[in-house]
């Protein structure tokens, strides 16, 4: 997989885009590259006209291996002048040295400021099976005080890394939030083609409630014509009340241009007959109209009333310990766990872990 233009040449960058450039090949997997990049910066600041509550953002991987057809992140390859927005999915950097930036990051952090960790790119995606950078920042952070964390994933993977979860915990505010577009396995298989099945998430979200910890589900994007009727509200609010979520979360699709390609090729195949609304409807904006967006908030709020669930930014619940009758039936993982190892710090050392 080349950086460069068809013609073998690469005009001159600069930032993100130049350190790209000089990312080292570390392996190849299935249909996707893995790249050792080199940041000057672990912690961002958050800039969205979205009005979201965090005021810092991080991401472990630029890149997201599960290839969601509707995700609005494709654009940050863009910073790298990487246009093809299949390379988002197939192009992966590894952050490299993450844990020693956080450190000297959260030095100069605001009291009371919150982060959130996966707002582009999934921190526990295949890669970090073995790469381990998240696990690296949670290391970091567990040794904090007084900080504010939520963490955004699809991804089982998060329940490996319950000891530094519960350490954090212990003195910080943590809000885990496992992303749940649909309960509709083949409608999932589709729409996140290489995330975990959402049963599995469910499960997830029960055993982090089990360990007394804040996790909820976040059901987005919710898409027209799709998953936006009373039904679907009705369906994932039960899922989640069974599963003691802590809360239930929604919001409308946010279509930037950089994804919209991608997500109406996915319509078209799937749901024709949307085709013509969609292109009307995200024609000229990103976001759906504000009429649109009550109407979600309504739905969600009769949702969350119905099966008592709580506010994203609300109280911890109560847990009760499962039934052993309740758990869906152990599948082996797509990702079988690997050995534990340590921070990646060089392409070379990348190399060896894959070759392993």
């Amino acid at each position: 997989m080349s950086l460069f233009g068809e013609d073998g040449r690469q005009p001159r960058l600069v930032g993100i885009a130049r350190l790209a450039s000089h990312a080292e090949v570390a392996d190849t997997g299935h249909l996707t590259e893995y790249r050792a990049i080199q940041v000057r910066s672990i912690l961002n600041t958050s800039v969205s006209k979205r009005a979201l509550p965090f005021g810092k953002t991080i991401n472990p991987y630029r890149g997201c291996e599960f290839g969601c057809r509707y995700c609005f992140a494709r654009y940050t390859h863009e910073f790298m002048e990487l246009r093809d927005p299949q390379l988002f999915e197939r192009l992966i950097f590894v952050k490299q040295n993450a844990a020693w930036l956080l450190r000297q990051e959260l030095r100069k952090l605001r009291p009371g400021e919150e982060i959130a960790m996966g707002t582009a790119t999934d921190p526990y995606q295949p890669v970090e099976r073995r790469m381990r950078v998240t696990r690296s920042l949670l290391e970091v952070m567990a040794e904090c005080r007084g900080l504010k964390l939520g963490i955004v994933t699809k991804s089982t993977l998060i329940l490996r890394d319950l000891d530094l979860l519960k350490k954090f915990a212990a003195h910080n505010q943590l809000a885990l939030h496992l992303s749940i577009t649909t309960p509709d396995a083949k409608l999932a298989r589709i729409l996140e083609p290489r995330a975990p099945r959402p049963d599995l998430r469910f499960k997830t979200v029960a055993a982090l409630r089990e360990e007394g910890l804040r996790a909820g589900v976040l059901c987005c994007p919710i898409m027209p014509g799709i998953n936006d009727t009373p039904a679907a509200f009705d369906a994932i609010a039960r899922r989640a009340k069974a599963a003691q979520a802590s809360f239930l979360a929604a919001n409308p699709l946010f279509l930037k241009p950089c994804s919209k390609g991608t997500f109406l090729a996915f319509v078209h195949e799937n749901f024709p007959a949307l085709e013509a609304a969609y292109e009307k409807r995200y024609a000229e904006n990103a976001f759906t109209s504000k009429a649109y967006h009550k109407r979600i908030a309504d739905m969600l709020a009769a949702a969350v009333r119905k099966y008592g669930l709580g506010n994203r930014r609300g109280e911890l619940q109560p847990v009760r310990k499962m039934d052993p009758s309740d758990a869906s039936p152990v599948q082996q993982s797509l990702w079988p766990e690997q050995a534990k190892l340590p921070q990646p710090v060089q392409a070379e050392e990348l190399r060896r872990r894959f070759s392993a």
